[in-house]
Formats: C-alpha cells, sequence, structure tokens
C-alpha cells in the first residue's frame, strides 16, 4: 500500500501564486506516475498534471491545457515528494486538489488509472 498526504492549500488572491505539496509512504517502490487532480464543486474530478518516476531537467512531464503555462510539477525521489507550482492563479483554479499516484509505467489522464489517492487539499482563489 501507499500513502499520500497533500499539503500547502489555502485562500490566495487572484495573481498569486500557491504550491502544493504531497508525500509519498509505503510501498513507494512500486509508484512509477505522481500526478495531481482536481474537483471542482458538483462537478468530475479532472487531470492536471503528472510526472513520470523517472522524470529529468523538466522532462518526462504532461498538464492539462487549461494550467499548462501556469503551473509546474516536480519530484524528489529521494524525498517522495511531489509538488505542484501553480502561478497566476484564477478564480476558475479553485478547487479541491488530490494527489494521486500509479504503478503503471504511463502518464494517465483518467482518475480511474490511478491506485493510491490522498485526502485532497482546498485550493480558493479570490478575484
Amino acid at each position: 500500500q501507499v500513502q499520500l498526504v497533500e499539503s500547502g492549500g489555502g485562500l490566495v488572491q487572484a495573481g498569486n501564486s500557491l504550491r502544493l505539496s504531497c508525500a509519498a509512504s509505503g510501498r513507494t517502490f512500486s509508484i512509477y506516475v505522481m500526478g495531481w487532480f482536481r474537483q471542482h464543486p458538483g462537478k468530475e474530478r479532472e487531470f492536471v498534471a503528472a510526472i513520470l518516476a523517472n522524470s529529468q531537467g523538466g522532462g518526462g512531464t504532461s498538464y492539462a491545457d487549461s494550467v499548462k503555462g501556469r503551473f509546474t510539477i516536480s519530484r524528489d525521489n529521494t524525498k517522495n515528494t511531489v509538488d505542484l507550482q501553480m502561478n497566476s492563479l484564477k478564480p476558475e483554479d479553485t478547487a479541491v486538489y488530490f494527489c494521486a499516484a500509479r504503478t503503471g509505467p504511463i502518464v494517465e489522464v483518467r482518475p480511474s488509472r490511478y491506485d493510491y489517492w490522498g485526502q485532497g487539499t482546498q485550493v480558493t482563489v479570490s478575484s
């Protein structure tokens, strides 16, 4: 089993930045892909970004079009953490953000393809 714990959510004004962090524990050697998803009230969970285990120099990453150029995902395999740096935040970025991990070797955007989930952290962007 793998446990994921997110931190770093909060309230921020539009245009500002926020950094989310996710710490993984347990059978972390089985994880190939770590990702971030978000869920707006009353809507389905949607893909935000993902990163491969062997990502180097910014490669091995994937982003949703809505966050491309504003969000950056990074990973520290020595600490078993994955971060999401969110810049130029917009009110529509307001959501609960979830960290996820999958044991398959390919980046997937479908939530059903991920094996482990964190409890979620609220991000609220005021206009």
